[in-house]
């Protein structure tokens, strides 16, 4: 497995992760994604062509997905925010789930796909010339989704309420018509998304975050579908988000 990231910074790290290349050249690989807060465009490359494009839906569960041998997949890892204001859609009927976008998406279809760094530039370009033909930007939205991420879903709703000048009934309304989940539910996965690199070296014991032992493996166990202490043997390298973060 060879994989790498490029960390996003400045105003589009509001809207972007981070991109990513993953690339498995001797063997198929099955492996299962978990759960983290954010949904992915994802260009498939087979023999230096560009063969397909999907973009997924926010995972509330654990997905099993198997990559074919002498695959290369490239992906930008969106935040929530972006759906809306990026792709202009709402994300609420690919949950948990894939849609395949044209060939021709962002005008990739002949591009070289052998320069990561070259490919970056080129999408931030890309998406930087769309937000900035956007007129608006809702203040309240992008407030929350600021917060939201730089606290790893550990603000409750009220005070997500007040700082952002937003009732919590029309915040959750705003989360089920447009992402087909609770706000809970998205503060919950930000919570077990961000024990992920703790448990990927061993520690298995719960932050600040959750009330005791039992609560945390309760609540990993909910999203991530087995238990902390599994997480960490990861098996076969079942778990690809376990096993990029030990070679981060």
């Amino acid at each position: 497995m060879e994989y790498r990231e490029n960390k996003i910074d400045g105003f589009l790290s509001n809207f972007i992760r981070c991109f990513w290349e993953f690339e498995t050249p001797t063997k198929d690989v099955n492996y299962t994604i978990l759960p983290d807060g954010h949904f992915d465009l994802i260009f498939e490359i087979r023999n230096n062509e560009l063969s397909n494009i999907s973009l997924t839906g926010v995972w509330t569960k654990p997905i099993k997905v198997q990559i074919d041998k002498d695959t290369k997949l490239i992906g930008i890892r969106f935040k929530l925010i972006a759906a809306e204001y990026i792709f202009k859609q709402s994300m609420k009927n690919i949950l948990n789930t894939t849609t395949n976008f044209s060939i021709d998406f962002f005008a990739l279809k002949n591009f070289p796909f052998n320069d990561f760094d070259l490919l970056t530039d080129y999408l931030l370009k890309k998406i930087n010339y769309g937000l900035k033909k956007l007129k608006e930007i809702d203040s309240r939205k992008f407030k929350l989704f600021e917060l939201l991420y730089e606290n790893k879903g550990n603000l409750k709703v009220n005070e997500l309420a007040e700082k952002t000048l937003w009732s919590s009934r029309q915040i959750n309304r705003y989360f089920n018509a447009k992402f087909g989940f609770s706000l809970k539910t998205f503060s919950n996965i930000l919570k077990c998304n961000s024990t992920y690199r703790q448990i990927a070296n061993g520690k298995l014991f719960p932050q600040q975050d959750y009330f005791d032992q039992a609560h945390f493996i309760k609540e990993i166990k909910k999203y991530t579908g087995t238990t902390p202490k599994e997480l960490y043997k990861n098996e076969n390298d079942r778990f690809l988000q376990l096993s990029t973060l030990m070679t981060s």
